[in-house]
C-alpha cells in the first residue's frame, strides 16, 4: 500500500521515479555483474563459454526470485549472485569471482546516479535558458528594488532574473565538478587492494571500466568512500535552496497588498481555497518552498555516513536507501514546479509602477545624494542633508520632490529640472542592462558546455 507522497504519483515524474524501481536497480547490477564476467574473460581468467552462457540466461533472473532468496539468507546483493547462478548452471562457478559485494552495489549506482543527474540535468538547463529569456522579456520593466522588506533603490525585473540565471547556471556548474567524483566504479574486493587477481588487478579493473562507461576511483577500500554522495546530497540541498530562494521572492511579490507577480492561475477550473472562493494562492511556490526543507534535512545523514569503521561498515547503508533516492526525486519535482512557476508567471506592470511610486519619491534619495556629491558636496553632508529632508517628506506627508524643490540648500545645487530628472527611476539604474549581458553571457556559455 503507497504511504510516501512519492509513491502516490504526487511528487516526482515517472521517469525519475523508474530509475530507483527495484526491478531497475536488479537491471543495474546484473548489467555490473556482466561487465565483471567480460573483464575476466577479457584477461583470461574465466572462460569465453561461461561469459556466452551468462550473456544469455542473464535476462532470465527475476525480482521475485531475488526477494525469495534475500528473505532465506539475507544477504542483497549475494541474494543476486545466488539468482544468476541457478539460471546459468555448470558454469555458476565463473560468477562474481575476485569481487566484493560493493563492488557491484556502487558501481551500480553510479549508473543509476549518472541516468538520474541526466534527467535532472535537463531540467536545470532548461530553467536556466527559461530564467535568460525571461530576463532578455523584462530587461527594462523598472521596478523597486527591496532591502530588509523596505524599498530601496530601483532595479528591473529583468536584472532580479538575470541574478536567478546566474545562481541556476552556477548550480549547473557544481554538477558538472560533481559528476567527476560521484560517477566512477569500484573493483577492489574485500578492502580495496585486488588481491584476489593478483598482477591483474589493475588490468580487470580497466577493462571493468570500459564496460560500465565509468572511470574508477583512484582508490577505495570495500566501499566508495560516501564524501562522494555527501556532496552530491548537498548539491541538492544547494539547488533546493536556490529553487527555495526564487519561490520565496514570487510567493512575496504575489502577496495581495504588492501584487507585482502571480504564478499562473486557471481560471474556471482551478480552486484556491475551499473556503473562500476569491483566493488565487502561490501553491506551486509554496510546494517548492516546503519541499527545500525535506532536501535540506538529508544533508545531515548524508555527511554521517563519512565516517565508518575501518575499511567499512554497514551503518550508511540504511539511510542512504532513503536519502539519495529521496533527494533526487524531491529536486526532480522542484525544478519541474518551478519551470511551470516560471513560464506561466504573471506580471502587473501596472502595480510595479504604483509600488514604485509609494514612497512618493524617497526611494530616489540614493540619486539626490550622489548629485549632490557630483555637485561638490561632501557625501557625509550630503547624505544627512537629504536624510532630514527625508523625514521631513514622512512626517508632513509630502511629495519628496516638493521637500526638495522648498529647500534653500537643495536649490542652491540643484534646478527643479536636475531634481525632477534625478527622482526618475529610469534614470537611476546605473550600468543593469550590461549587467544583465554579461549576466547572461555566462549563464549561456554554462548552458554551452553541457551540450
Amino acid at each position: 500500500m503507497p504511504v510516501c507522497p512519492i509513491d502516490t504519483s504526487r511528487y516526482g515524474s515517472s521517469e525519475i521515479k523508474e530509475v530507483f524501481e527495484e526491478k531497475t536497480r536488479l537491471k543495474y547490477l546484473l548489467s555490473v555483474e556482466l561487465a565483471l564476467a567480460k573483464a575476466l574473460t577479457d584477461v583470461g581468467i574465466i572462460p569465453k563459454e561461461a561469459l556466452s552462457k551468462i550473456e544469455e540466461n542473464i535476462n532470465k533472473v527475476h525480482l521475485s526470485r531475488v526477494k525469495e532468496i534475500e528473505k532465506r539468507i539475507g544477504h542483497e546483493l549475494m541474494a543476486v549472485v545466488e539468482a544468476l547462478c541457478e539460471v546459468c548452471g555448470d558454469y555458476a562457478k565463473y560468477i562474481h569471482v575476485g569481487a566484493t559485494s560493493n563492488d557491484i552495489l556502487d558501481t551500480a549506482t553510479s549508473l543509476q546516479l549518472k541516468d538520474a543527474l541526466s534527467i535532472i540535468e535537463k531540467k536545470l538547463i532548461r530553467l536556466v535558458k527559461l530564467l535568460c529569456s525571461k530576463a532578455k522579456e523584462y530587461r527594462n520593466l523598472v521596478m523597486v528594488g527591496r532591502t530588509h522588506g523596505q524599498h530601496a533603490s530601483p532595479i528591473t525585473l529583468g536584472f532580479k532574473f538575470a541574478v536567478y540565471a546566474c545562481e541556476m547556471a552556477r548550480n549547473l556548474e557544481r554538477l558538472h565538478e560533481l559528476m567527476k567524483r560521484v560517477l566512477v566504479c569500484k573493483l577492489g574486493g574485500p578492502v580495496g587492494t585486488m588481491a584476489a587477481y593478483g598482477d591483474k588487478g589493475l588490468l580487470v579493473e580497466k577493462k571493468f571500466s570500459e564496460y560500465v562507461g565509468l572511470p574508477p576511483a583512484e582508490i577505495y577500500t570495500q566501499v566508495l568512500d560516501r564524501d562522494r554522495y555527501a556532496e552530491l546530497v548537498l548539491w541538492c540541498a544547494l539547488l533546493a535552496s536556490s529553487l527555495d530562494k526564487i519561490a520565496t521572492e514570487v510567493r512575496n511579490l504575489q502577496r495581495t497588498e504588492i501584487m507585482e507577480l502571480a504564478e499562473g492561475f486557471r481560471y474556471g477550473v482551478q480552486v484556491g481555497s475551499s473556503s473562500m472562493p476569491h483566493k488565487a494562492n502561490p501553491i506551486k511556490s509554496e510546494k517548492v518552498s516546503g519541499l527545500a526543507k525535506v532536501v535540506r534535512g538529508l544533508v545531515i545523514p548524508a555527511l554521517e555516513n563519512i565516517p565508518l569503521w575501518h575499511e567499512r561498515d554497514l551503518t550508511n547503508s540504511s539511510s542512504e536507501r532513503f536519502i539519495i533516492p529521496l533527494a533526487l526525486i524531491i529536486l526532480d519535482e522542484m525544478l519541474k514546479t518551478m519551470i511551470e512557476v516560471i513560464e506561466t508567471l504573471v506580471v502587473f506592470p501596472e502595480n510595479i509602477r504604483r509600488n514604485l511610486e509609494l514612497t512618493r519619491g524617497r526611494a530616489m534619495s540614493e540619486a539626490i545624494v550622489m548629485k549632490l556629491f557630483l555637485k561638490g558636496v561632501g557625501r557625509k553632508e550630503a547624505y544627512y542633508h537629504v536624510k532630514k529632508l527625508v523625514e521631513k517628506s514622512i512626517l508632513e506627508r509630502k511629495d519628496f520632490k516638493d521637500v526638495l524643490a522648498n529647500d534653500n540648500f537643495i536649490r542652491k545645487y540643484l534646478t527643479l529640472n536636475e531634481i525632477e530628472e534625478a527622482l526618475k527611476p529610469e534614470n537611476f539604474l546605473g550600468e543593469y542592462s550590461k549587467l544583465i549581458d554579461r549576466a547572461l553571457s555566462y549563464a549561456n556559455k554554462v548552458v554551452e558546455r553541457t551540450l
